[in-house]
């Protein structure tokens, strides 16, 4: 309501107070929500060990596959066929499952994405842990 002053005419402030109610009531409201909206996550920490970490050899030469435009793959600058390109992969993993060469893919920029969704399944089937795109 505006109440008049002495002839100046009607007040123009604005009552507050219910806006500061409805705003503390709807804070209340989300301090309580909030804790039952989040999920736990579980986070699997390192332990602490007295053993030293084990030393590590050097790593081998990265294998360097290279796709072409025309379908062509190449395991260190010598053409493979695919069907073949799996069975290479899971010998250079035997050869030390614990420390596996980098595999270095080099797709062109022409190259179709069915053969390089072959390859990196192979090395996916072949249990390939270090795999890295080179770009040109």
């Amino acid at each position: 309501m505006a109440f008049t002053t002495g002839g100046s005419g009607a007040m123009a402030d604005i009552n507050v107070t219910p806006l500061v109610d409805v705003m503390l009531v709807l804070l209340i409201i989300f301090m309580v929500t909030a804790p039952i909206a989040s999920y736990p996550v579980d986070i699997a920490l390192p332990q602490r060990s007295t053993n030293p970490p084990p030393t590590t050899t050097d790593p081998p030469p990265p294998i360097r596959l290279r796709i072409d435009g025309t379908g062509t793959v190449y395991w260190n600058d010598s053409p493979v066929p695919l069907t073949q390109l799996q069975q290479r992969m899971l010998q250079e993993v035997a050869n030390d499952p614990t420390n596996q060469p980098l595999l270095e893919v080099d797709a062109s920029g022409d190259a179709a994405y069915g053969v390089l969704a072959k390859v990196l399944t192979a090395a996916k089937n072949a249990d390939m842990q270090k795999i890295g795109f080179v770009q040109n």
